[in-house]
């Protein structure tokens, strides 16, 4: 009796511990990305201010003869670098809870407006490389998969892990060296014809100049979805759903496309939204190979001229970036694949 009362109590915890967990989801979000935010921003400010550039060097550049000591004390005044860094950082949270992520020293806009404008141009880039990436690295790990142990899936491999191997801005100039310089198809830098202000230029000339930026970033991104979508593909042949596919009469394209690009395309949607950090970071290296104005090349001028506060509001935009990147993969991984559902239900 005793033991069936203990039975039947333990079975209704475990049915009522996913209903409880379901309710709880949007709590247990919201606290992991606020720990995330507080620790990505105790992360940055200590390595900034433990950065042995100088600011005021960094910020004043070939002029820095001209700038006089009662100069340089009014400048560190009104940045507060002579406040200890734990109060510099209260101040810097204290602003940032209000919504107020200061003022940008290089650009002399306030930080939520230069990672706007800047992020809005980088925007078209990443969402280009990221499309193109995500469709030529399923289709070709479709491929390789579909064509295992062939040379086809030889080749496909090889160029996979060439690519994978490749640094951004190795490949980036590489494309520009050749496109650019010697076929002089496209343009050699900036988001618009020279002279010409982004906002005027036609969306031919933007989507021009565009390309080549785009392309590199893409062709550095296909690797992993290749080789994931490969291996993916590669075990869904193997499985027991197809293997009874098959035994019933199902050949050719659709036996591909009912039970083979269903079950890889989950993982693979997972893992393109999981790398929006890397593409972000390769945007870095892209924007300065192509001089393209985006926030790519804005971290890198506020790298070099230390420029604190937009440093520190760019590492957080960029912690909600890939946060919400890799949320959003999950709730399309579990609507394009049933198993996910089933282990989320279960």
């Amino acid at each position: 009796m005793v033991v069936d009362l203990l039975t039947d109590g333990a079975a209704r915890t475990a049915e009522a511990a996913p209903a409880r967990i379901g309710r709880l989801g949007p709590v247990l979000r919201t606290v992991r990305v606020l720990s995330l935010l507080v620790a990505v921003a105790v992360g940055a400010f200590v390595l900034v201010a433990a950065s042995p550039v100088d600011p005021v060097d960094a910020y004043v550049g070939a002029d820095l003869a001209a700038v006089g000591p009662e100069q340089r004390a009014q400048i560190e005044e009104r940045w507060g670098l002579g406040d200890p860094p734990l109060e510099r950082f209260a101040a810097w949270a204290g602003n940032v809870v209000t919504g107020d992520l200061g003022t940008s020293q290089i650009y002399g806009l306030p930080v939520t407006t230069v990672i706007a404008d800047r992020f809005a141009a980088s925007l078209s880039l990443m969402a280009l490389a990221w499309l193109l990436s995500g469709v030529v690295g399923f289709g070709l790990g479709l491929l390789a998969g579909m064509r295992a142990g062939t040379w086809v899936d030889r080749v496909l491999s090889w160029w996979a892990y060439l690519l994978a191997s490749a640094p951004t801005f190795w490949v980036g100039l590489l494309l520009l060296y050749v496109f650019s310089v010697s076929l002089q198809w496209t343009p050699v830098c900036c988001a618009a014809p020279i002279g010409t202000l982004p906002g005027e230029a036609s969306l031919l000339e933007r989507l021009h100049h565009l390309l080549l930026p785009a392309l590199t970033l893409s062709l550095v991104a296909v690797s992993p979805v290749l080789l994931h979508t490969r291996q993916a593909t590669i075990e869904a042949r193997e499985s027991d759903y197809v293997a009874f596919a098959r035994a019933q009469g199902d050949r050719g394209t659709g036996l591909v496309l009912h039970r083979v690009v269903r079950n890889a395309a989950g993982p693979a949607l997972m893992l393109q939204f999981a790398a929006l950090s890397e593409l972000f970071g390769g945007s870095l290296l892209a924007e300065q190979v192509f001089t393209y104005p985006g926030l790519g090349e804005a971290t890198t001028q506020a790298a070099l001229r230390q420029d604190v506060p937009l440093l520190l509001g760019i590492a957080l935009f960029t912690a909600v970036f890939v946060f919400a990147g890799n949320a959003l993969g999950d709730v399309v991984h579990r609507r394009v694949d049933p198993r996910a559902r089933r282990e989320v239900a279960a």
